[in-house]
């Protein structure tokens, strides 16, 4: 992993209170339907529940959900969050297991067959 990062490496995020949304540079290899996807979810994400919401990856590539909110922030809805990302763990799972894939092969630098395919074909040549 980079040395810019220390153990978290944001996707993307937006923000209620700014009405903004951050997607990292660093991952602009990835095709625009996905960013496009990613946006929506973080933008409709903070207008349903308020707060802050920021999708990074850990240290050893699994994609977290991260939320926040001002203490005096009336509007949030913190049983919503939960329950919200949950919802689109399951409904995007697909997506966010493919960018759990892509973050280990191109940012931790993971060789593809080490995961398998699940057909037990694995064979590498040394």
């Amino acid at each position: 992993m980079s040395k810019i990062y220390q153990d978290k490496v944001p996707l993307c995020g937006a923000s209620a209170y700014k009405q903004k949304y951050y997607f990292n540079p660093d991952f602009d290899t990835l095709p625009e339907a996905v960013k496009q996807e990613l946006q929506a979810m973080c933008v409709l994400y903070t207008e349903e529940i308020g707060g802050i919401l920021t999708l990074e990856f850990d240290e050893d590539g699994n994609l977290e959900f991260r939320t926040e909110a001002m203490e005096a922030d009336a509007r949030y809805d913190e049983i919503g969050s939960v329950l919200r990302i949950k919802k689109l763990r399951v409904e995007k799972r697909e997506l966010l297991e493919a960018l759990e894939t892509y973050f280990k092969i191109f940012f931790l630098g993971e060789d593809l067959e080490e995961g398998g395919d699940g057909s037990g074909n694995e064979e590498t040549a040394e």
